[in-house]
């Protein structure tokens, strides 16, 4: 990170990870009922507050908001937790850790309904809610602050 902004970045967009433990792969692995796998979200549960902490404390160093964390686990889980709030999202297959969901796919006509195009990655319905939170989530979602605010900022300069 030190190194990006030696060379000249300003403002980086920074991910943690997804719910590792929660992904259809995993599922199909490893649940029984569909609970999502307690070791691998004890990782990412690790990992993702160290990350922004990581971030804010090099901000600091810089004395500006160069590095901006994306809670992309808590982005992710919004819409595994409760999919009837997203407008109903399904999987295929056993947890969707199944074959992939593309055009050319029989396990899914409808794509648009989908959680996930294949076993690890969000489908383009389910990043579209991501992308409304890099956008305009709260200080849950993005650390230290949000894209439009970032925009908005960044184009008094």
């Amino acid at each position: 990170m030190q190194r990006l902004y030696e060379l000249g970045a300003r403002r980086v967009l920074v991910t943690g990870t997804g719910p590792l433990g929660c992904v259809p792969a995993e599922l199909a692995m490893r649940s029984r009922n569909g609970e999502c796998a307690p070791e691998l979200q004890q990782a990412a549960a690790l990992f993702n507050p160290q990350l922004t902490e990581m971030l804010l404390s090099l901000n600091s160093q810089l004395g500006s908001d160069v590095f901006i964390a994306a809670n992309t686990q808590l982005m992710n889980s919004d819409f595994i937790r409760d999919p009837q709030a997203f407008g109903g999202m399904l999987w295929q297959g056993l947890y969707n850790g199944l074959g992939l969901c593309t055009q050319l796919s029989n396990l899914c006509p409808n794509r648009d309904v989908y959680a996930f195009w294949d076993p690890f990655h969000p489908s383009e319905r389910a990043n579209r809610f991501i992308v409304r939170q890099i956008m305009t989530g709260s200080s849950e979602y993005m650390n230290p602050m949000n894209l439009s605010t970032i925009i908005a900022l960044d184009s008094r300069i």
